[in-house]
């Protein structure tokens, strides 16, 4: 914890860091900002599946591709990397940095991280700075410098040829405005991200995330893609924001692994039903279904506006057992569990902690 009672920690840390300000951060080549449709798949592993997802763009866990133990990457090879995932050798790749603290605080650990990102940039992947917490219950002083980590991140993935999109995460109205400077004075920062799937998302803390994502956005004045995890049901007001917004979708894998079916209700949302395998038959199927329906309610809930153009046309695996895909549009419906009931923070101040 960075505090000013602890002089010796507080002193090392803003030192690691070069003070809290973000006028200290190098300056970066702008590296472009590739075609990604609305909604993206992840894919969490390869485990119980047999057949390659047949998807143009999928995301996965930058912490899945490093060894956090060693700091070396599993692969060095695009189609190493599709081996190890069962994802198209060609396919755009986007790299989360959205985990639990642990993993996120050892990628500052590593000593060596120059040299990853020159292997990520070899294998041409798209990424998401590390979302370092910055919470309600530690020092300002230590949101200050978790906040700094984040830049810092993301000019080392840039200046290592990545195309990166900076984390923004926030617990006050002054953290949204210094963001909002900081884009505006780099025009080279073209893309950033946002968590909603945990304290960011949850009851009223939501609606003042996105209020202050599109404040952020409109101040800066320049075209700026977003990429979110959870909080799907806001990008229609995104949109409307931000030239680009992309939805990484967790959810299709994570319920194939647990056995659960995505079906359609009359109104186009989603409901997830049980859906029981034999022992040992491989989910691609079922999971390939749940991203084409995931894909079909996304559209529903929030259609493409004229500043979207990429489309996402995910198929069934290429080897996968023969299985139609029509949804049901008579099945209950149930909206995924991203929301809860919490009081409004005082004075302005939000809490972000993830889960």
């Amino acid at each position: 914890m960075v505090c000013r009672f602890n002089p010796r920690v507080f002193v090392a840390r803003m030192r690691e860091v070069g003070g809290p300000s973000f006028e200290t951060a190098p300056r970066v080549p702008a590296r472009g900002v590739p075609s990604l449709p609305g909604i993206v798949p992840f894919v969490d592993h390869r485990y119980g599946r047999a057949s390659t997802l047949d998807a143009p763009v999928v995301a996965l866990s930058l912490y899945e591709v490093v060894n956090m133990a060693t700091g070396e990457l599993h692969v060095r090879s695009r189609q190493a990397l599709a081996k190890r995932f069962l994802i198209p050798a060609r396919a755009t790749v986007i790299l989360s940095g959205v985990d639990k603290d642990g993993r996120v605080e050892r990628w500052w650990e590593l000593p060596n991280r120059r040299k990853i990102l020159a292997g990520l940039a070899r294998l041409g992947v798209v990424a998401t700075t590390p979302n370092y917490s910055v919470l309600t219950d530690v020092p300002r002083t230590d949101n200050l410098y978790a906040m700094k980590r984040i830049l810092l991140t993301w000019t080392e993935m840039a200046a290592a040829g990545l195309r990166a999109a900076l984390h923004v995460n926030a617990r006050t109205d002054r953290d949204y405005v210094r963001w909002g400077e900081l884009v505006m004075d780099r025009p080279e920062i073209q893309m950033l991200a946002f968590e909603f799937a945990t304290g960011g998302g949850r009851g009223e803390r939501i609606d003042w995330h996105v209020e202050q994502l599109c404040n952020l956005a409109d101040r800066v004045g320049r075209p700026l893609v977003l990429l979110i995890r959870g909080g799907g049901r806001k990008i229609a007001e995104l949109r409307h924001h931000f030239a680009q917004v992309t939805l990484i979708d967790t959810e299709a894998f994570a319920r194939a692994i647990r056995r659960r079916r995505a079906v359609l209700t009359e109104s186009g949302r989603l409901r997830w039903a049980p859906s029981p395998t034999p022992k040992g038959t491989p989910i691609d199927d079922l999971f390939a279904h749940n991203v084409k329906i995931a894909q079909i309610a996304h559209d529903l809930a929030a259609p493409p506006t004229a500043r979207l153009s990429a489309v996402v046309t995910t198929r069934r695996a290429s080897d996968g057992h023969d299985q139609s895909i029509q949804p049901s549009l008579l099945s209950e419906v149930e909206m995924p569990a991203e929301t809860g009931s919490i009081a409004p923070e005082p004075q302005g101040v939000i809490a972000t902690a993830k889960a």
